[in-house]
């Protein structure tokens, strides 16, 4: 056994639990090891490696896996404090993504195709991979990592790793077979093995640095309302239907791209609510708080009939996932959410999966506003009365873009639309009640305001007019 595999696991536990990526802080760590070491540089100053490291709990839940560049140095440079894990025989082993010189390696690897051991640097056909730029480490992700080099092209490495084709770079490759202008076009990805089977290490796309984040867009837009006391939405400068409308079309074409390359399928109403029903049971289970809502959440998908078209999907839609260029919108980060498991990240969803979970987001941006404002009772009324309004005006705008794109209008299929809508506001209480709990409120009034929706109007009528209105 090497140094690496013998030395590195015991610095793991606590350098894993300082990193954002790492989603299992609060859960009791049993053991770390190398699962697999595969030597990109075995000889000179930098020593580096890509390690897989499989961690297992002390809850007894099953084991997790993943990924480190491991560099190794004599004496690291000072910027590479932040990165360090710890001595590794007579050199100090750190997170290279954070090492311009590693970093260079991966760009090089991927244009020439190299190979080394179980893992292969595939590039593009046709891609222009730029050469001799350096990497910049880009500090705004929660479970990945991610290098820019110049203004052209950006990497990602996936920190948690899975048997199987990662769907981000499935459907990326998917997407640039339909020429797509929608998203930014894939230059190649690091791929390997993990339990003997294939698995996805990495990717490496077009860098879209002159964009704007839509989530950043739309909270400026919210800011520039409440700033103006006496304007409706509409008569701001900052308001942002039109870039919402705009986007509603962009994913409507994503959605229409991916029914191209990858097909299309349907998903019984009666396995949908099944699934549905269960993760609301485990949910109220973990959130008391939940358990009111119960019975009227459950006759929303009650109200699920038949065969719902399907086809695969972004998975984990909202605004942090867009970005405005000059050119239009793009959406980015296809994987899905990252912790659920691989297979149910691929599988066919209905296009109103992505719907309502942009639905969500206009709310988000919105309300969780007013929540932060230094208010008094009077003030904060004015307020949610002119974050109703943004949130109106906005949902309907991206429905109306959606519908113009797709052809088809996503309100009119309210039934499957709301139960969509419902099962992200679930997740959404939970992960409040332990992350931020003053926002539990949001996801919750969301929650009885579609519930209200259904018993008055028909959970299967069409609403193009539904008030999300809110008072917390």
């Amino acid at each position: 056994m090497t140094a690496l595999a013998e030395e590195l696991p015991a610095h793991l536990p606590d350098y894993l639990a300082r990193q954002r990526w790492f989603p299992a802080k609060g859960r009791p760590v049993e053991s770390v090891a190398v699962a697999g070491a595969t030597a990109l540089i075995d000889e000179g100053e930098l020593l580096l490696d890509l390690c897989l490291l499989r961690v297992t709990f002390a809850d007894g839940s099953a084991p997790e896996h993943y990924q480190l560049l491991v560099g190794r140095r004599y004496q690291p440079a000072p910027e590479l404090e932040y990165a360090t894990i710890g001595a590794v025989g007579d050199r100090i082993a750190y997170d290279a993504m954070w090492d311009h010189e590693a970093t260079a390696f991966l760009l090089d690897a991927i244009r020439e195709g190299r190979t080394h051991g179980d893992v292969r640097f595939v590039p593009e056909p046709g891609a222009e991979i730029p050469s001799g730029v350096s990497g910049r480490i880009l500090g705004v992700e929660q479970s990945n990592t991610s290098v820019a080099y110049g203004d052209r092209s950006i990497f990602k490495l996936f920190r948690r790793v899975a048997p199987g084709l990662n769907p981000d770079l499935e459907l990326h490759r998917a997407l640039r077979s339909q020429g797509s202008e929608q998203v930014a076009s894939l230059q190649g990805a690091v791929e390997g093995t993990l339990d003997g089977r294939p698995a996805t290490l990495g990717m490496l796309q077009d860098f879209k640095s002159n964009s704007a984040e839509g989530w950043a867009m739309a909270l400026t837009s919210v800011r520039d309302l409440f700033a103006e006391g006496d304007l409706f939405a509409n008569e701001v400068g900052g308001d942002f239907a039109g870039e919402a409308r705009r986007l509603g079309e962009t994913v409507a074409v994503v959605h229409k791209e991916l029914a191209r390359a990858l097909g299309t399928s349907t998903r019984s109403a009666d396995e949908l609510r099944a699934a549905l029903t269960a993760r609301l049971t485990e949910a109220a289970a973990q959130v008391p708080t939940l358990g009111e809502h119960v019975d009227g959440i459950r006759a929303v998908y009650d109200a699920l009939t038949g065969e719902i078209p399907t086809q695969r999907v972004h998975g984990d839609l909202h605004l942090g996932q867009t970005l405005r260029t000059p050119r239009g919108w793009l959406l980015i980060d296809f994987e899905g959410e990252p912790s659920a498991p691989l297979a149910e990240r691929s599988r066919m969803d209905s296009p109103l999966r992505d719907v309502a979970g942009m639905l969500r987001s206009f709310d988000y941006a919105v309300y969780h506003q007013v929540l932060s404002a230094d208010a008094d009772e009077h003030e904060e009324q004015q307020l949610f009365r002119r974050a109703d309004e943004w949130a109106v005006r906005n949902r309907s705008a991206f429905c109306d873009g959606y519908a113009f794109g797709a052809g088809r209008d996503p309100r009119a299929e309210a039934a499957v639309l709301r139960a969509y809508e419902l099962d992200k506001a679930v997740y959404e209480v939970v992960y409040e009640t332990r992350s931020r709990p003053t926002w539990a409120g949001i996801p919750l009034t969301s929650i009885a305001r579609l519930v209200e929706e259904a018993q008055e109007k028909g959970a299967d009528t069409a609403d193009p007019e539904s008030d999300p209105h809110i008072s917390l």
